[in-house]
């Protein structure tokens, strides 16, 4: 068969903000880094060819920053009109060239995840197949853990209804948050989870980076009597020796990643093996060409994946890693998308609609607050 070239013919951003029902505090806000967060901010790439093949990309800021990704995918989209689709990585770095002056890591990958997620998207629906069976997918099905009903703001009470809510949906793991200047409250708050799961359920502490070395270490081994799957962000994010420390000295595993902006800052992570779990965020990273990159050097460490919030994108690309990972699930994002993800048997399907299966619903274009478009409709 002979291959006939396609082009990119038009390009929309979009930005719309997604308010959270209620204010939401992890141990950032406790600590007084941070304000409760009350909405998030997407980055939205539709992207149609001479063909007519499209695809759906996406990139987030909680808090700040939103803003600035979509103006600095705003500069360097046109550069894209005219391309062969098809040809990812060689767009990925023709977009990154352009904006060299800030960098590859933060603003500057983040406003491009949401254009290479596009082009992902747009060559799996080009093939008919869900992203994930276009990457090479290993299962049909990822394990899956819930967030969203375990943070601070919460009571023990409600996390209680919220775990149990979550595993009657088919959930198969609850993560809840620490790092509460009181680390007595947090250890109680554990055990009353823990006690209320029983001891098969798989559960997950997260402390948003708000341990010191000496805590995370003395909280480490407070907590292995939980029988926990994993503890995350103990200490800051980029304090890799203090996680790796961490990793050789405690039986629980430690998990992080998810706040590290680039392929570069993870290769520090993987070679000084600061985790058993790395956690990932394509959207943070730069897209899917970047986590890809990321993926096959931490399976060639030996490291598990869970990668971080947009189980949009993630559920494809945990099942495309050759050992068993662990998917986030956050229902915040429903209502930006006319699909849902299905859970069932503590674990996520992969779902057999083309690409990323998503797509964009009539509230997520009323969020909608700018949009610019590129090359001809």
């Amino acid at each position: 068969m002979t291959h006939t070239a396609d082009a990119i013919r038009h390009i929309r951003l979009s930005t719309a903000t997604l308010p959270l029902s209620t204010p939401i505090s992890d141990a950032k806000v406790f600590t007084g880094r941070q304000r409760p967060m009350t909405e998030v901010v997407f980055l939205f790439t539709e992207i149609t060819t001479e063909q007519g093949h499209k695809g759906l990309g996406f990139s987030y800021s909680k808090r700040a920053g939103g803003p600035a990704q979509y103006a600095h995918a705003a500069e360097v989209a046109e550069l894209a009109i005219g391309e062969d689709p098809n040809d990812i990585a060689k767009l990925n770095t023709k977009l990154l060239w352009a904006g060299a002056s800030v960098g590859r890591s933060g603003v500057a990958t983040q406003a491009l995840a949401s254009i290479d997620v596009a082009l992902w998207d747009l060559k799996a629906k080009r093939a008919g197949l869900p992203l994930a069976k276009l990457l090479g997918a290993h299962r049909d099905s990822v394990r899956t853990y819930n967030t969203s009903g375990g943070f601070l703001n919460a009571s023990i009470e409600e996390i209680k209804d919220r775990a149990t809510a979550s595993l009657a949906d088919g959930i198969g793991g609850i993560k809840i948050k620490v790092g509460l200047p009181d680390s007595a409250e947090d250890l109680r708050r554990v055990a009353a989870i823990r006690e209320h799961l029983g001891p098969d359920v798989p559960l997950m502490v997260d402390a948003n980076q708000q341990w010191d070395r000496a805590t995370a270490l003395r909280m480490g081994r407070r907590l292995e009597e939980f029988d926990l799957v994993w503890i995350e962000e103990p200490l800051d994010a980029y304090d890799a020796e203090g996680h790796a420390d961490l990793t050789r000295r405690l039986d629980t595993p430690i998990a992080t990643g998810e706040m590290l902006a680039s392929v570069g800052e993870h290769t520090r992570l993987i070679e000084t093996r600061a985790c058993n779990v790395i956690q990932p965020d394509a959207p943070r990273v730069g897209g899917i060409t970047q986590f890809l990159k990321l993926a096959a050097l931490a399976d060639h460490a030996g490291l598990d994946l869970a990668p971080h919030f947009a189980m949009e994108i993630h559920l494809h690309l945990a099942a495309a890693y050759s050992r068993e990972a662990w998917v986030e699930h956050f229902d915040w994002l429903d209502p930006l998308f006319n699909e849902r993800l299905e859970t069932r048997d503590g674990r996520m399907v992969v779902p057999d609609r083309p690409g990323l299966g998503v797509t964009l619903s009539d509230q997520a274009r009323a969020w909608t607050t700018d949009s610019v478009g590129f090359g001809r409709h």
